[in-house]
């Protein structure tokens, strides 16, 4: 056996893991401070929601928990009626997660698996749309709604505008394009119909991109203010984000009430979002196919 050949034995191996070991102990110290930054918001609005407004302002602010966060709490519930606020943006953003991801899948599925006159410029022209402010469209929307619909201070005044997602019909149609046609010729062979092949050999495929859309949907819509501010006038139908606006007035800001109704609104949906994150990227990556 030539000397070429011979295993090394000068300890390059654990050279190379000691330098790995250093790279990614230097990437870690460099990333943590800045992930401390990242956090320090969030963690001065939980420390604020429970403290009186003279200690928000104070010269040397607390940055830990004080005794006043039921106080704050009451005070919000009697400016805004939060619990009311609270609810119809619940009942407002699971409403709108469900129709949109029906009608943005089956859009997706319509636009990737079937050929129709027409598809790339009907298809082309939903994705232009994308290029139109929003701000544009409000006035004739809102008098489309409110005026000719008769819908305001409704859930439905909320919901009908933006049902057909066209980020979510393009994110749709890209995560059902991984889906194998072989897979759904077969199952026409066997008598399956255009419902059944949508419903229980396509959509089980996907399910990973759709639950990874429902919570870019349901964020979307829960966090929405604009659009709610102008079609909900009535105080007990505010959602969440317009009952915390009202609390900023020309006299008075009532900066407790706002920490612990942001409280209430981000941290259940920040926990759920960590809890559930492995499977919110795979379904990122899972609808990032090619044609």
């Amino acid at each position: 056996m030539s000397a070429r050949s011979l295993p090394r034995t000068d300890g390059a191996a654990p050279s190379r893991r000691s330098r790995d070991r250093t790279a990614r102990f230097w990437l870690h110290a460099g990333l943590v401070p800045l992930a401390l930054l990242f956090l320090a918001p969030l963690w001065l609005m939980l420390v604020f929601s429970t403290q009186p407004e003279s200690a928000i302002f104070s010269p040397a602010p607390p940055v830990w928990f004080g005794g006043a966060f039921l106080e704050n709490f009451r005070g919000l519930q009697a400016d805004t009626n939060f619990l009311r606020a609270l609810w119809n943006s619940v009942v407002i953003s699971t409403l709108y997660t469900l129709l949109s991801m029906v009608f943005t899948s089956l859009a997706g599925f319509a636009f990737s698996k079937y050929s129709f006159p027409g598809r790339g410029l009907l298809f082309g022209l939903i994705l232009a749309t994308l290029t139109i402010p929003s701000f544009v469209t409000i006035i004739p929307q809102f008098i489309l709604v409110a005026r000719d619909l008769h819908l305001s201070n409704t859930y439905w005044a909320v919901l009908l505008p933006t049902l057909a997602n066209t980020i979510g019909i393009f994110y749709m149609r890209q995560a059902f394009a991984a889906v194998p046609d072989d897979l759904l010729n077969a199952a026409r062979i066997d008598g399956a119909g255009d419902l059944r092949l949508y419903a229980q050999i396509a959509l089980p495929i996907v399910r990973p991109a759709l639950a990874a859309l429902a919570i870019l949907l349901f964020l979307g819509s829960w966090n929405d203010y604009l659009w709610p501010l102008i079609v909900l006038t009535q105080k007990d139908s505010y959602t969440m984000p317009v009952a915390l606006g009202t609390l900023v007035g020309l006299t008075r800001v009532s900066w407790g009430g706002i920490m612990v109704g942001t409280v209430m609104a981000t941290v259940p949906f920040l926990a759920l979002f960590l809890a559930l994150q492995r499977q919110f990227v795979a379904g990122i990556a899972g609808g990032a196919v090619k044609d």
